[in-house]
């Protein structure tokens, strides 16, 4: 049987097992990396939209910008995180990539910079409304899409234009739809 013993790790006396402190002391703390990556970028529209970093050092990094983001920003982000921290130190496994089209938006500076364009919304009620995303602001989103509704005195289902709003905590993922027209 393990037992778990009080050891000091730096954040107030705990109870945990001596393999857990050593997997918390040795881990790359988030909060430096976001420092790192913030000076990286600084002057430019580019933006951090996720941090990951497992136990084991592994380091994920997604950028995006209002312009896009090239190959040649995420070596030049990559290389800067690597310059500022100490492999002798603490080893890790570095990615550093553009935020996808087919990953969810996150940050309220993505869904502005989609506005206008087509996207997917999944809602936690388990519905999904394809439309025109068309408005947003800090607690919602408004959608337009069309829909097919019985219209007095026709026979068949006629396309409405509807425009909804959707609360944030409303929402499980927002995706773009992409069109290879």
């Amino acid at each position: 049987m393990h037992q778990l013993k009080r050891y000091y790790s730096g954040k107030g006396d705990k109870y945990m097992s001596p393999s857990l402190l050593f997997l918390i002391n040795k881990m790359i703390d988030q909060q430096l990396i976001k420092n790192i990556v913030e000076n990286g970028i600084k002057g430019s529209d580019k933006f951090i939209v996720d941090i990951k970093i497992t136990p084991g050092n592994t380091i994920e990094v997604a950028l995006d910008s209002d312009t896009g983001i090239s190959i040649d920003d995420c070596v030049a982000v990559s290389r800067y995180i690597e310059a500022s921290l100490n492999r002798d130190e603490e080893d890790f496994e570095l990615t550093v990539y553009s935020a996808g089209l087919s990953e969810p938006l996150k940050l309220l500076r993505q869904y502005r910079k989609h506005l206008g364009k087509e996207v997917e919304v999944l809602l936690k009620s388990s519905n999904k409304i394809k439309g025109v995303l068309s408005a947003v602001n800090e607690e919602a989103i408004e959608v337009n899409y069309q829909v097919k509704e019985l219209i007095e005195g026709k026979k068949r289902k006629q396309s409405v234009n509807k425009t909804d709003r959707f609360k944030f905590d409303e929402i499980k993922t927002t995706k773009l739809v992409i069109n290879f027209k």
